[in-house]
């Protein structure tokens, strides 16, 4: 049987969805920051960084998608924001929190090797290569991160078996390690694979937002 944790935060989280009267301006002028990092890296013409940020963000609107239309079917979703956000564009997800995955797979970037090849560490006869290791690295922070979300009521995990290690596997492995090796895509790849994934989220968005009603 599949128990509910926090079934009270669903309701929170649906009152608080998309209402223009909790607004902050604080939020704009996180909006200017993302887009000056955004400009300054193409300044710098260093559009691997660009590509790394997009294909995180493009993953996080999927799996955001993904949450909010667990919860239009089930009636719950597997986390939400119950509170804390100056505007609650999904079910799981305000501004603020959106903002900062437009940016972190930049920021893991920096952290790349130039060669996707080079190894961090062997396990037995298996080398570890630095991209992998980075993007699981930062995958495992995030999960951390997330329980102390837990611990503020401002993010709920609402189903009892959904926790730091499911996120772990299912969200945020496919948020870095992707996006640490679409650091090292050919151009032609990495222009291919961002339309796909813009064209696909925003498929999504129109049919189960727009059409349907369910996010």
């Amino acid at each position: 049987m599949l128990l509910l944790h926090r079934p009270e935060a669903t309701a929170m989280a649906l009152a608080l969805l998309r209402r223009g009267d909790v607004f902050n301006l604080y939020v704009i002028f996180m909006i200017v920051v993302v887009l000056y990092i955004y400009f300054s890296e193409f300044q710098k013409k260093n559009f691997k960084a660009i590509v790394a940020g997009l294909t995180l963000y493009g993953i996080h609107w999927f799996v955001e998608i993904i949450n909010s239309i667990i919860q239009f079917l089930s009636g719950h979703a597997l986390w939400t924001v119950p509170k804390g956000t100056a505007y609650l564009i999904l079910v799981g997800v305000g501004i603020e929190l959106s903002l900062m995955f437009a940016i972190v797979g930049i920021v893991q970037s920096k952290l790349l090797p130039d060669d996707p090849k080079e190894k961090m560490f062997s396990i037995g006869r298996f080398d570890v290569p630095q991209p992998l290791a980075i993007g699981i690295g930062n995958a495992f922070l995030a999960s951390v991160i997330e329980i102390f979300l837990i611990f503020t009521d401002s993010f709920v995990w609402v189903w009892e078996w959904w926790n730091a290690i499911t996120v772990f596997i299912f969200v945020y492995i496919p948020f870095f390690v992707v996006s640490a090796y679409s650091y090292y895509w050919e151009p032609k790849r990495q222009r291919n694979v961002i339309l796909i994934m813009i064209l696909i989220d925003v498929s999504m968005i129109v049919i189960f937002g727009y059409l349907l009603g369910w996010i």
